[in-house]
């Protein structure tokens, strides 16, 4: 299974993929996630098959279990190790994707030889050789095997994923991780729109991890943690060794537990320890309001059902009569990629919300959808240094095309995508693979997006001169209108 993130929240993984595309009409991305957990059992024992797809018109999974709807869980019982492939057809493509569970007989220690191969990999794939400088990979186990003193503490399952760990980590990339099959089936659970943590963003600025921002009343906001807090310890080690994912997998768990940060509070010379009783996190991604015949519309998140949760809330504040909008970017850390698409989607009546660029001959640009309900209000769209990613996206868009206009301070520069790809062990690995570009083809990593209208208001103050701002424009009948 491979998707894309956008960011890096400590809600699970966030997805990306890339779109297809029809002559006549662009066809919606096909996404497609399935995984096992655990996808280790003894013989007798079952395990449960997870997918979630958007974009298909039919999702089927071999072995008997036929055709399923877009999102379930299935339980299994193999008998023996057994391949499941799950099939998604959309009107212009078919994807596959492959679990192997693993089936370890209960009288004998589990075997130290590999699970069979996928059968639905290619030959080539299969057949792919490592470079001669990973001979040393081998030539150490080797040694270990013949030679360390404890030979029984030798665990082949833990030596290998520490390899990969340290190969990702060779990298010094702060979005690219390894991620153990533990903490990957957490990250799928999060997908649903819920998890266990302290509920925050967090990045990578100037080599440093940072808080993003907090989820508005979670268990972070309560305990004092602040958008720009540099992260110095996680639970007593240094932050300066871990990538973002790294950190965000150290700092979730379950609710009721603890996790204890060592923050550098901005404007503050000395660190504080913070303890935070971790809590189910809840995803509430827009908050819409009346001001007057003004509507103020803040995205705190991008979750799957933003876009429609959007929807919903425009045509609510139009129907009560909005002459204008406010929408407020500032504190959201991003998130899904289509909800960015799908929210830049209701101002903007055509065009190109973003462009994926993977390299400089490949990239893919994802078009506006049709049927926005709000792409000829009046609109204003607040931002600050810790809006980023699929806020950048939206932000950058309207701010191209001419329809919104940006208030408030540069924003994170967070323009990075990671693909997540599955492994056979059930774990995952984040790779960075391409970088974003607003439609007029300004870059986002590391650069971020310069207001039109630099401001050092904070809070109520800038929503107050956004809305006066609208005021005096919609009475002058100058403010852009849709594309």
């Amino acid at each position: 299974m491979k998707r894309l993130i956008l960011a890096v929240p400590l809600v699970a993984a966030v997805l990306l993929a890339a779109c297809s595309a029809q002559s006549a009409q662009p066809a919606p991305p096909l996404i497609v996630e399935f995984s096992a957990g655990p996808s280790q059992i003894s013989a007798g024992e079952s395990t449960t098959l997870l997918w979630n797809v958007t974009g298909a018109t039919t999702v089927s999974i071999d072995q008997g279990i036929g055709s399923r709807p877009a999102i379930g869980t299935i339980n299994v019982s193999p008998a023996t190790t057994t391949a499941y492939t799950l099939t998604a057809t959309s009107t212009v493509a078919t994807v596959t994707r492959s679990v192997v569970i693993t089936v370890n007989a209960r009288a004998q220690p589990p075997s130290d030889v590999s699970p069979e191969v996928d059968a639905d990999l290619s030959r080539e794939q299969r057949d792919t050789e490592l470079p001669a400088e990973f001979d040393i990979i081998a030539e150490v186990w080797r040694m270990l095997s013949e030679e360390y003193v404890d030979k029984d503490r030798l665990d082949a399952k833990e030596l290998s994923q520490g390899a990969v760990r340290g190969m990702i980590e060779a990298l010094d990339d702060p979005y690219s991780a390894y991620v153990d099959p533990e903490a990957y089936q957490q990250e799928l659970l999060g997908l649903e729109g819920k998890y266990q943590g302290i509920g925050a963003y967090i990045g990578v600025r100037d080599e440093q991890l940072i808080i993003i921002a907090p989820i508005a009343g979670s268990p972070a906001e309560k305990a004092g943690i602040m958008p720009g807090d540099k992260i110095m310890e996680v639970n007593g080690e240094p932050s300066s060794e871990m990538s973002a994912s790294e950190a965000a997998l150290k700092i979730r768990g379950p609710a009721g537990t603890s996790v204890i940060l060592l923050i550098l509070h901005e404007e503050e010379d000395e660190p504080v320890e913070i303890e935070i009783v971790r809590g189910e996190i809840k995803l509430e991604s827009v908050v819409a309001e009346m001001r007057g015949d003004i509507a103020y519309v803040r995205i705190t998140t991008f979750s799957r059902s933003t876009g429609s949760d959007l929807r919903a809330a425009l045509k609510d504040v139009i129907d009560e009569g909005a002459s204008s909008i406010v929408l407020d970017l500032r504190n959201n850390g991003g998130g899904v990629l289509n909800a960015a698409v799908d929210v830049a989607s209701q101002f903007l009546a055509s065009g190109v919300v973003v462009d994926v660029v993977y390299s400089e001959d490949m990239r893919t640009s994802l078009p506006v959808k049709p049927g926005g309900i709000a792409t000829d209000l009046p609109l204003i769209v607040l931002v600050n240094g810790y809006s980023a990613s699929a806020s950048e996206i939206v932000a950058g868009a309207l701010q191209d095309y001419g329809r919104a206009k940006l208030a408030g301070s540069q924003t994170f520069g967070k323009g990075a995508a990671q693909l997540v790809s599955n492994l056979r062990d059930g774990s995952a690995l984040h790779l960075t693979t391409a970088r974003w570009h607003t439609p007029s083809g300004r870059l986002i990593e590391g650069v971020g997006l310069t207001p039109d209208f630099v401001l050092e208001l904070e809070d109520e103050e800038l929503v107050d001169w956004a809305i006066d701002y609208l005021k005096r424009q919609v009475t002058a009948n100058c403010l852009p209108a849709g594309v």
